[in-house]
């Protein structure tokens, strides 16, 4: 199997309103995300690729107009944890990109969710 991964990153502020108030979640805060988007393939194309890097630039430009620099509770409908990122984000690739077989998000250098189905 072939893989290919690709990192994007965006600024953006959110609030878990549903958990206790003494959460630190449950406070207005930001985190600097990064999106990483796998794609898969046992072949690979005429060019060599599993897909071409800059095939990817929808999700950047999406990422960028939806997300970058915006409160996630405005732009999600499901509560903004990292998870819920990750499933959303891997949903959009997929329905673009049949090759994407997983997306991972970061809040910290040190924590990540990964959506693989």
């Amino acid at each position: 199997m072939y893989r290919i991964r690709k990192e994007f990153h965006f600024s953006a502020s959110h609030q878990l309103t549903h958990l206790p108030d003494d959460h630190q979640c449950a406070r207005l805060h930001g985190h600097n995300y990064i999106v990483v988007v796998e794609l898969a393939s046992e072949t690979l194309n005429a060019d060599g690729f599993v897909r071409d890097y800059h095939d990817l630039k929808p999700l950047k430009v999406y990422i960028d107009d939806t997300f970058d620099h915006r409160h996630l509770n405005d732009v999600m409908d499901v509560p903004s944890t990292a998870e819920n990122m990750a499933k959303h984000f891997y949903d959009w690739c997929k329905s673009r990109w049949p090759e994407t077989s997983a997306v991972q998000v970061s809040e910290t250098p040190k924590t990540w969710a990964e959506y693989r189905p």
